[in-house]
């Protein structure tokens, strides 16, 4: 498969979040908020993955994508260094998901914020939200494409100064820092699930 990157059109949002939905299927993050063991998990997963990429959407930021017209591959969702704050639809947005979902769960995904608000950085930079390749596509290079893309994107941006996203794999450590990545906080969120925290400067 050809490794070119797609700028993905919104009407196309239902092919991104069923692409990360399969990705993020078993990752630490989802089975922390929703409660691995939870009897409707699939259909919780898919719902908040929708909820994460419909951030993007309402925010007008871009969803990236690889694969071919009829379905992606991989994809990649992004937080621009300029923003005005959450659009009011988006709050309205996420208040309405969120009503769905049990208290537990909104409690533990808070929790999880929380943690990951100390690795905040003071800088305009863009942030990797999410980036997911399908099972049949996994080793590849999908995936490095995509960081990559959003690297190429932040060193041609004038107002930002990097690239930052998080992983809750101690696998995937190795794979950032090779890229460039540098780790600027690790923290255990809760016994057996721990977040680190990557920056990549924008090379000038």
């Amino acid at each position: 498969m050809a490794m070119n990157v797609q700028n993905i059109d919104y009407g196309r949002v239902d092919e991104v979040v069923d692409t990360l939905h399969e990705a993020f299927y078993d990752y630490p993050v989802m089975k922390f908020v929703l409660g691995a063991d939870a009897p409707d998990f699939r259909r919780l997963h898919e719902r908040m993955t929708r909820l994460f990429v419909m951030g993007r959407v309402y925010s007008k930021e871009p969803l990236f994508g690889i694969g071919d017209p009829n379905r992606l591959a991989a994809a990649a969702i992004v937080s621009l260094p300029e923003t005005d704050g959450t659009p009011d639809a988006l709050h309205e947005y996420r208040q309405q998901v969120w009503a769905t979902f049990e208290p537990a769960a909104r409690c533990r995904y808070d929790k999880y914020v929380s943690a990951c608000a100390s690795f905040d950085i003071d800088l305009p930079h863009h942030h990797l939200n999410m980036v997911g390749v399908r099972k049949a596509h996994k080793g590849t290079g999908l995936g490095r494409a995509l960081v990559e893309h959003v690297i190429r994107k932040s060193d041609r941006h004038e107002d930002s100064h990097g690239v930052s996203l998080t992983t809750e794999l101690a696998s995937n450590v190795s794979f950032y820092e090779r890229l460039g990545f540098e780790v600027t906080g690790h923290i255990e969120v809760a016994p057996g699930f721990e977040t680190w925290n990557f920056f990549r400067q924008r090379k000038t």
